[in-house]
């Protein structure tokens, strides 16, 4: 199947329905704001190993996790209430970002998060787009994750933990800034079973974009 490349010069993106079996709907271009936002706001995000080009993916089916329907087990649920760690969003962005690369995970060798990943995503953040939520155990940083809101979604790149229940307790404070800020969903792109114990789940990539759609006219605040 034929895989357009990106203009280094224009940001528009193919439909995302016209992607491959595999979900790539595009290839090349660059890492910049304005190419990242733009694929985003279409449903599309770049994934790729550092040997590869930029791949850009929208994938059918589409991972998420309704906030209304987010769940926590008992056992989570007992280890909230000891306030074991504490829980910031935004405070140290790039030691996230850079622990996130360094996670070790039982489906893959090595990190899509490479150098480049995580200089465009700190650009991302300071210009106010991507987002840190963070797990502290004695002031030092021991889990949590990063990712993009737009409109009211939460779209999550990444999670780590160096301590048990540390990134779980992270990502239930995080649910509920994000649902008091009036957000929607988690897009969490791909399957995960970790995620799906707390009520995510699989829907179609053309209901993911009506999401999205939605989601443009409805920003929020992080």
């Amino acid at each position: 199947m034929y895989i357009p490349v990106l203009s280094r010069y224009s940001h528009t993106f193919p439909n995302p329905n016209s992607a491959s079996k595999e979900g790539i709907v595009a290839y090349g271009g660059d890492l910049s704001i304005n190419r990242i936002m733009q694929g985003y706001s279409k449903g599309i995000f770049p994934w790729f190993n550092e040997e590869d080009p930029i791949l850009w993916w929208s994938p059918d089916p589409r991972f998420v996790l309704l906030l209304d329907e987010f769940k926590i087990s008992k056992s989570l649920a007992k280890t909230i209430k000891k306030n074991t760690f504490e829980v910031r969003f935004d405070t140290n962005f790039e030691q996230v970002i850079k622990a996130c690369a360094k996670a070790k995970r039982d489906d893959q060798e090595g990190t899509w998060i490479t150098n480049d990943m995580i200089e465009a995503y700190c650009d991302l953040h300071q210009a106010g787009f991507a987002h840190s939520f963070e797990s502290y155990f004695d002031k030092e940083l021991v889990g949590g994750g990063y990712g993009v809101a737009i409109g009211d979604i939460f779209c999550g790149e990444s999670m780590f933990t160096l301590k048990s229940d540390a990134s779980k307790v992270a990502l239930v404070k995080l649910v509920e800034h994000l649902k008091k800020q009036g957000f929607r969903l988690i897009d969490s792109q791909v399957y995960t079973p970790h995620l799906e114990r707390f009520g995510a789940k699989q829907i179609s990539r053309v209901q993911y974009l009506e999401y999205v759609k939605n989601a443009l006219c409805n920003p929020k605040e992080f």
